[in-house]
């Protein structure tokens, strides 16, 4: 297995990025590799005292900063880490590949190099969110699309379904709509019509609508929602996790809402593995978000979406 690294990209790339890589090869069995892509000097100064030989080293002498025009950086700067890593993971040089480097650029290379899975009207992007009973809910989307038709979150119902099985071994994922109320009849026009559809499903456990007081409800597996409220309520548990370590407060439960734990998230409904990382990761998230890249070709949940959509 190969796993490329973009090592010029995030807020304090490239020491953060390489450290994650040390920390990462230390957990990782022999047969996986991972490719470091970036500038070959600056990787190598900073291995300099370290073993390099389980790593492959690939020079990229451009960077896409997280402030370019996503579109505009991939084709001007196309010997850039993400461009190359792209490259790689289209032509089977990688397994899959991950970056905490800009986030736009991410997502259009996924999509103009490794393509959506056929039949996916848009990818998504999924975050857990801990219970106290050590399982975890999953939420999607969470940022790239803020704008859904009920047939979109009728999909991501379906992958936010198959990665809980696939990735957490979760069993028959019990499926709920996030809406302002329980009651069919609740919300806006985009999540009655969404409710119309995804009753009486077969494609999924539909368990009906779910509210935000239900965000670490035990009884759910899967909350579906647009791109934009998603987004909120991920910001909005990383500010309360954010305030409880200001005022001293720390538990274990609690601290499994370091987003550092996690390390990052997948693309889902794309050919090929994907996943991005904080633009402020640490070297310990860039280690976890390298650890999930693993797990995520382990679980071969592409292949199962690619089965269940073709």
């Amino acid at each position: 297995m190969k796993i490329g690294l973009d090592i010029m990209g995030g807020d304090f790339a490239p020491e953060t990025t390489v450290a994650g890589a040390l920390l990462a090869q230390k957990e990782l069995s022999s047969d996986v590799t991972l490719v470091l892509i970036g500038k070959e000097d600056e990787i190598n100064a900073r291995l300099n005292g370290f073993d390099s030989s389980p790593f492959e080293i690939v020079n990229a002498d451009e960077v896409i900063e997280m402030g370019d025009s996503p579109t505009k950086a991939l084709s001007q700067k196309q010997n850039s880490g993400i461009a190359l890593g792209f490259k790689m993971l289209r032509s089977g040089e990688l397994d899959g590949f991950a970056s905490t480097g800009n986030s736009g650029a991410m997502l259009v290379g996924a999509v103009r190099s490794v393509g959506a899975i056929p039949g996916i009207y848009r990818p998504c992007v999924v975050t857990p969110i801990p219970k106290m009973n050590g399982s975890v809910t999953i939420l999607l989307d969470v940022g790239i699309n803020a704008d859904c038709k009920p047939d979109v979150l009728y999909q991501f119902a379906i992958l936010g379904s198959l990665y809980a099985e696939s990735v957490y071994n979760i069993k028959t994922p019990r499926v709920g709509l996030l809406n302002i109320g329980e009651e069919e009849s609740k919300g806006n026009l985009l999540t009655q019509s969404t409710h119309g559809m995804m009753k009486g499903t077969k494609d999924f456990n539909f368990v009906g609508n779910v509210e935000g007081r239900d965000l670490f409800n035990e009884d759910i597996d899967v909350i579906v929602c647009d791109g934009f409220t998603g987004n909120v309520v991920l910001k909005e548990i990383e500010a309360f996790y954010e305030i409880f370590k200001k005022r001293g407060i720390s538990d274990e439960y609690l601290d499994q809402f370091n987003y550092e734990t996690y390390g990052g998230t997948p693309f889902l409904g794309i050919n090929s593995p994907v996943v991005i990382g904080h633009g402020a990761s640490s070297d310990v998230a860039v280690k976890n978000m390298i650890v999930l890249t693993k797990e995520i070709i382990e679980s071969q949940i592409s292949d199962r979406i690619k089965e269940v959509f073709g």
